[in-house]
């Protein structure tokens, strides 16, 4: 193994999440039919190796179960303003000595966390 390339993020309804995670600056990577009623959606960060998926098919995985998924930021104040000025409603930045953290979550309530170390 050398790297985590996809993370799974269960969601209710995968338009909604799609828009709202381009919304909040993912980019799509992959939208395509899986041949089975089922939709691949992969989005990622701006030249990250990283991305998720938008999935609606593991039935062990309920919408919104995902939390603590830490995203990086170089300046936490900007990130937090621009997302509430993209109606993103971001909890209080929480200054702690391992970093700052800013937590909000996406439509399904999958728990998302600025981090600036």
């Amino acid at each position: 193994m050398t790297t985590i390339s996809i993370v799974s993020i269960p969601v209710t309804d995968q338009q909604v999440a799609k828009d709202f995670y381009i919304k909040i600056g993912f980019q799509l990577i992959t939208e395509a039919d899986m041949g089975n009623g089922s939709t691949w959606v992969q989005l990622g960060l701006p030249e990250q190796a990283i991305s998720i998926t938008l999935v609606n098919w593991y039935k062990q995985m309920a919408a919104g179960s995902v939390q603590g998924l830490v995203l990086k930021s170089e300046d936490i104040e900007k990130e937090v303003a621009d997302l509430n000025a993209k109606g993103v409603e971001v909890k209080a930045i929480d200054n702690t000595p391992w970093g700052r953290f800013a937590s909000f979550s996406d439509p399904d309530g999958n728990g998302l966390t600025l981090w600036q170390g």
